[in-house]
């Protein structure tokens, strides 16, 4: 569907207007409280894809009394073209790039290199401790490498395009 900003509504591939019926605010288990708009179709009578396009097959109302309707999270819609945004630019990709490289190459650090492949200890308060001690060593070796490969001020890799 079609969005009209200057009206608030939406536009269907029948041209029929879908315009706001309401808000309504749903409040999530973790308390967040989103609001949401509500858009409904004053005539969905007589068109050709009202089976297609309304959907709900356990509605007690028989099909030729139904009207389109549906919800839109407008902050959330605006959120997510931000986090679009982000993540398609050059330093997103450069950072996407890095974050695989990163945690797969840590992982692979503590298994094969260091030949680490079970805790020492038992209790949920040992396993933990020796996490940390495990990821401290990584950290301090990766720190080691930096200074002899003298790539202390370089934190990403640099993404090369293949032409």
């Amino acid at each position: 569907m079609q969005y009209l900003p200057d009206e608030d509504a939406y536009l269907c591939s029948e041209g029929r207007k879908l315009v706001v019926s309401g808000i309504r605010h749903a409040k999530s288990r973790t308390g967040f409280v989103s609001e949401k708009t509500c858009y409904t179709c004053k005539s969905c009578k007589d068109c050709p894809r009202k089976a297609n396009c309304i959907h709900g097959n356990h509605s007690k109302q028989p099909l030729d009394k139904r009207m389109k309707h549906f919800e839109v999270a407008k902050v959330f819609q605006q959120e997510r073209q931000k986090d679009l945004a982000r993540i398609t630019s050059e330093h997103g990709i450069e950072l996407r790039v890095n974050r695989n490289i990163q945690a797969e190459g840590a992982f692979a650090d503590v298994k094969a290199d260091r030949n680490y492949r079970r805790f020492l200890t038992k209790g949920h308060v040992n396993v933990e401790a020796e996490t940390i001690l495990l990821a401290m060593a990584h950290n301090i070796f990766k720190l080691h490498c930096k200074i002899q490969a003298q790539r202390l001020g370089v934190h990403l890799i640099q993404i090369t395009v293949a032409a």
